[in-house]
């Protein structure tokens, strides 16, 4: 059995999800994994958790992310000596290079005018404030992806978890069967699959819902005994929660299906039925959750999407989800 100690440090966050964790793994190199969110009060917070377990920041020698989330990559900018490790598609994420935004905006207009949604919300899309204040800009200097180990660690995996991000990864020390899942595996609430554009050299959309319930099976073929998350409390039964996020998705598909029985509907139709007070605040959030149901109901044959005046309308195929 390997020696090695997992610290947790909380610290708080200006988000509705509350206060986040990273970890300090005692390992062949002192490593942290996430970073929080770009605060003085959660440096602050940081600094004097590190130094109760006995270290100081200058002492962490690499830091691993397990998504490009602000609210996970805040401090990185604290550590310029410390290589970052991750996925390579947090990479442009941290960069945010004026030709990715560029990128990333231009994908979201064309698709959302797809959807039907109102143009008077797209100024969302373009405002590089909001929760990016939050995050450092860094680059991915050790790109890692399924089944590698990370240097200085190497009783740990990684098992690539898209759905909640793209870049969505776990370490997995199959020796106690100990996970830091990121917000893969959250006990409380469940992680909202987020839209993204396609990666560079993809021409096809992401569909994270499908991604995220496959993650999510996943986990199934791992004997895991606790997952150490990235907010709240850890998940030690995984395949009960498994399959009671499934149900759940479920049984929100199926609300989606009655709608769309009712009468086609449009991408936006949905989002502002399912969200009617939150979609104008938070259109990202709100529409990622939309599409993923329909995405859902779609690959299963339960709707067929056509496009009219361009726009994608769904209607239903007559078959039940639940049934």
């Amino acid at each position: 059995m390997n020696k090695e100690r997992v610290h947790r440090i909380t610290v708080p966050t200006p988000f509705p999800v509350g206060d986040v964790h990273m970890y300090v793994i005692a390992g062949d190199r002192l490593t942290l994994v996430d970073a929080g969110v770009k605060t003085e009060e959660a440096w602050q917070q940081f600094v004097q958790r590190l130094s109760e377990i006995g270290y100081r920041p200058e002492d962490i020698e690499q830091i691993v992310i397990t998504h490009h989330h602000p609210d996970h990559v805040g401090l990185l900018d604290y550590f310029p000596h410390a290589p970052i490790i991750g996925h390579p598609k947090a990479d442009p994420f941290l960069r945010r290079e004026r030709a990715f935004v560029e990128r990333y905006v231009q994908f979201f207009e064309e698709f959302f005018s797809e959807c039907g949604v109102d143009r008077r919300l797209f100024s969302q899309l373009s405002k590089e404030g909001g929760s990016l204040r939050y995050a450092s800009r860094r680059a991915i200097d050790i790109a890692v992806t399924e089944g590698e180990s990370v240097p200085g660690l190497p009783h740990w995996r990684v098992i690539e978890t898209p759905g909640h991000a793209q870049s969505h990864i776990a370490l997995y020390r199959e020796d106690d069967g100990l996970l830091i899942g990121g917000d893969h595996l959250l006990l409380h609430i469940s992680p909202n699959p987020m839209m993204e554009p396609p990666a560079e050299g993809e021409t096809e959309r992401p569909k994270p819902l499908l991604q995220y319930n496959e993650s999510l099976e996943k986990m199934l073929q791992y004997d895991i005994d606790r997952s150490l998350n990235g907010h709240g409390d850890d998940t030690t039964d995984i395949p009960g929660l498994v399959h009671e996020r499934l149900a759940k998705q479920r049984q929100r598909a199926e609300r989606v299906l009655d709608m769309v029985k009712e009468r086609p509907h449009t991408v936006f139709d949905v989002c502002r039925k399912l969200f009617p007070t939150a979609y104008e605040r938070q259109l990202m959030l709100t529409m990622s959750e939309t599409i993923g149901q329909l995405d859902y109901l779609e690959v299963n044959g339960y709707v067929r999407k056509k496009q009219e005046d361009g726009h994608y309308i769904y209607e239903a195929a007559g078959v039940s989800v639940c049934g």
